[in-house]
């Protein structure tokens, strides 16, 4: 069968919608990709859009974007399918890692059944059908129905070869049966039978009457016809025949029947397309746009389309071929390497390698937030990205804040204002042992003088420097490394750099001398695990942070050690690191004893936040007490595979990169002032019903902080956690203030006493 096809060309616009707020302290938010759609639904006035990470809302009727995530109750991150039940007024979440949410008006029900059991095979969640009030779940088992109204799994239908799991792509009704889209064929049951458990009791119609044998992609209902595919054909069913409905030689992602009609979503290449058709065969129309790249799942709505694109986002086409595509403000992916923050500015990485040090071809590039407004640089926005693969490791210019980020692969980029792009390779830096175009650079900083540092990963001269003036020179350490892996450098207070060696290699310490010229008053000094070697717990060395007190934290396979002495690294007596230890037993004594150390952050009170395989830590400056430990499962953390930490000094705000993307928490401690001179209370006046913190900002590191009446009278007395204040409204008897004004009085020496600010309760 022969069809003309007329596509059509959309014109569209790009709507962009603002990111969320800074979170009050305490609270959390997400920085999660909302412009990679997988599915699509609408009820309640509007349209339901699943991404891998979240879900967000478009009002139909005022565009309105309200996003859903973990941060507002959603149980996971990573959801595989949506589905609305228009009749019982209920949105289905199916999560990757089977977990299930119901939300039904303001509530959220759990079903974790599925995610819990300890069945052996393959619990995805392909995608989800209503019939009544119930969900029935194509999965990897076979058929799970779920109890709409009791939110639990109400029966398990394994309808594979002798009762065997098998998995199934789709499902659908007419009313008098059920069809499963299967991997062994297109199989049917009557909906009344009683025994649908029992495989016997569904027919295999693949291999007879035209529809031939072997797996089916998907089945739907359009007018009381089905229609199933079979690779990338479509077949109706015709009494008890099947005959060939339509087929173009484009790939068919999914099929959907939605208004009489049946939407056809395919792809060729990179390109991507939407058929709608009629139940005749004929073309109602052909949907085709440099923009529609990767469709996923499609509807229609008052003939109007809305289109899932996993490339794109969310795009709506109206009847007139106009079109409108939602951007919403948010990072192109997840940052999977390092994240920082400078200068009112995150920046995150997309790149990773993993646990041997090899690259992943991530091409996604480098993610920026400033002022509320998210900037990607990546190979859909510049081609130079695609010789660019696995940015793993930032560094802003201290002299104008652009941005150097390094490629394991592609070399040092430099992104300047305009934005202007410059790559170094060839003649800066040197290709890693036996692979002559692999130019990586896994590690950067600037030091005191302005010069920047690089770690030439599997270069035999691993360590370079781009000085102040643009000139270059390289390093080599004298003694052997392991595949002359380096990775992330810190500079300390004395200007030695400390580098990260992977791979087993442990940690250095390098002094340039006087002169970075002159290569004959340089100085090293290798930390390994053991008394007499370093004192590092272990070998397999993962990160390392400078505090304020400028110690030298290192973070290890097997725990943390506190260099608390580098100044004195290099004279006689040396200096080896120390093993906190926790007195409350978290640990078994020492510090994250048996954990992997990933990454360290020290806040404004000189606490260090510590990234872990199981969640997030705080701990005490000294590293003897554990103050917070958050998960996914008693926070909003996204996941409990924390790669990166970074803070906002200013706000107080610690940015967390996991396994499942960013998120970030308000905390309490904040950068100390010189001056006690532009405190900030927030909120303020404090509302009716407030209950939570009110932070006192704006002050000298450790200040004093005194709450009194207007008559001097003494409210309550705390220290500021660096720079701010945390007070929780109440006087020292644990009783609510009354309306009305308090003063905040200062002071940073213990004498001088001054007032600062005023505070404002309205009860």
């Amino acid at each position: 069968m022969k069809h003309i096809f007329f596509p059509i060309s959309l014109t569209l616009s790009f709507l962009s919608f603002a990111q969320q707020p800074l979170p009050p302290i305490g609270e959390w938010r997400e920085q999660l990709p909302c412009n990679k759609a997988i599915d699509i639904c609408h009820g309640e006035g509007k349209i339901f859009c699943a991404t891998p990470y979240s879900l967000f809302t478009v009002g139909l009727s005022d565009n309105i974007i309200e996003r859903k995530s973990k941060m507002s109750g959603l149980s996971e991150t990573g959801i595989s399918a949506i589905n609305y039940n228009s009749g019982s007024e209920k949105l289905f979440i199916a999560y990757t890692n089977s977990n299930i949410d119901i939300l039904y008006r303001n509530d959220i029900y759990n079903i974790p059944d599925i995610k819990i059991d300890n069945i052996i095979g393959d619990k995805t969640i392909y995608a989800v059908y209503n019939y009544g009030e119930d969900f029935y779940l194509s999965s990897g088992l076979g058929v799970i129905v779920i109890d709409g109204s009791r939110y639990e799994v109400k029966d398990s239908w394994f309808i594979g070869n002798g009762g065997n799991q098998v998995k199934v792509n789709g499902f659908a009704d007419d009313g008098q049966f059920y069809y499963a889209a299967t991997e062994e064929g297109l199989k049917k049951a009557p909906v009344s039978s009683p025994g649908l458990a029992d495989y016997t009791n569904w027919e295999l119609l693949s291999g007879n009457n035209g529809l031939s044998a072997g797996s089916c992609a998907d089945v739907i209902t359009t007018t009381g016809r089905i229609i199933v595919q079979k690779n990338d054909s479509l077949f109706i069913q015709n009494g008890n025949n099947w005959d060939f409905l339509y087929s173009d030689g484009w790939a068919i992602s999914r099929i959907r029947s939605s208004e009489t009609k049946i939407l056809i979503n395919e792809k060729n290449a990179i390109v991507g397309r939407i058929v709608v058709l009629n139940i005749d065969a004929g073309i109602d129309r052909v949907i085709a746009d440099a923009s529609l790249r990767s469709p996923e799942n499609s509807l229609l709505l008052n003939n109007n389309l809305w289109i899932a694109d996993r490339t794109n986002g969310l795009i709506y086409v109206g009847q007139g071929s106009q079109g409108s595509i939602y951007n919403l403000n948010s990072p192109a992916g997840i940052a999977q390497g390092e994240i920082i923050f400078s200068n009112d500015k995150f920046l995150g990485a997309s790149g990773t390698v993993n646990s041997t040090w090899s690259g992943q071809n991530d091409k996604q590039g480098i993610y920026s937030y400033t002022s509320g407004e998210w900037v990607n640089y990546n190979l859909k926005t510049n081609p130079l990205f695609d010789s660019l693969p696995d940015i793993i490791t930032l560094k802003t210019d201290p002299r104008d804040e652009s941005i150097w980020a390094g490629s394991f692969g592609g070399g040092l980029l430099h992104i300047s204002q305009g934005p202007v792009f410059e790559i170094y390779k060839q003649n800066f830096l040197e290709p890693a042992s036996g692979n002559p175009q692999g130019y990586r650079v896994s590690g950067l900083a600037f030091d005191n003088e302005n010069n920047l540092w690089v770690s030439n990963y599997g270069a035999t001269q691993s360590l370079r420097i781009r000085k102040a003036n643009g000139d270059w020179r390289s390093f080599t350490p004298p003694f052997f490394i392991s595949g002359n892996a380096m990775s992330q450098i810190i500079v300390d207070d004395y200007n030695y750099k400390w580098i990260v060696s992977p791979l087993g290699n442990g940690l250095f310490c390098f002094d340039h001398g006087t002169d970075i010229d002159n290569t004959a008053d340089d100085r090293w000094k290798r930390f390994y695990a053991g008394q007499g070697n370093g004192g590092l717990p272990e070998n397999n060395v993962l990160c390392v942070a400078k505090d304020k007190n400028g110690f030298i934290w290192i973070g290890t396979s097997n725990g943390i050690g506190v260099i608390e002495c580098p100044g004195d690294v290099f004279t006689a007596n040396g200096c080896e690191a120390i093993l906190p230890i926790v007195s409350n037993g978290n640990f078994a004594g020492y510090l994250f004893n048996g954990q992997e150390v990933r990454s360290i952050a020290v806040d404004g009170a000189n606490r260090k936040w510590v990234a872990t395989a199981k969640g997030v830590f705080l701990v005490s400056d000294d590293g003897e007490e554990v103050i917070y430990q958050f998960t996914e499962e008693n926070s909003k953390l996204l996941s409990n595979d924390v790669r990166w930490i970074t803070i906002d000094g200013k706000a107080g705000e610690v940015f967390f990169a996991t396994a499942k993307g960013v998120c970030s928490f308000r905390s309490t401690a904040t950068e100390g002032g010189e001056t006690n001179e532009n405190v900030l209370v927030f909120p303020n006046p404090v509302p009716p019903g407030y209950s939570g913190s009110i932070a006192i900002r704006g002050l000298t590191e450790n200040a004093i902080v005194k709450i009194t009446e207007l008559d001097g009278r003494l409210v309550y007395q705390t220290k500021a956690l660096g720079g701010q204040a945390i007070w929780d409204g109440r006087n020292y008897r644990g009783q609510k203030v009354s309306s009305g004004a308090y003063l905040v009085l200062v002071n940073n020496d213990g004498r001088t006493e001054r007032l600062a600010t005023k505070i404002f309760f309205i009860r």
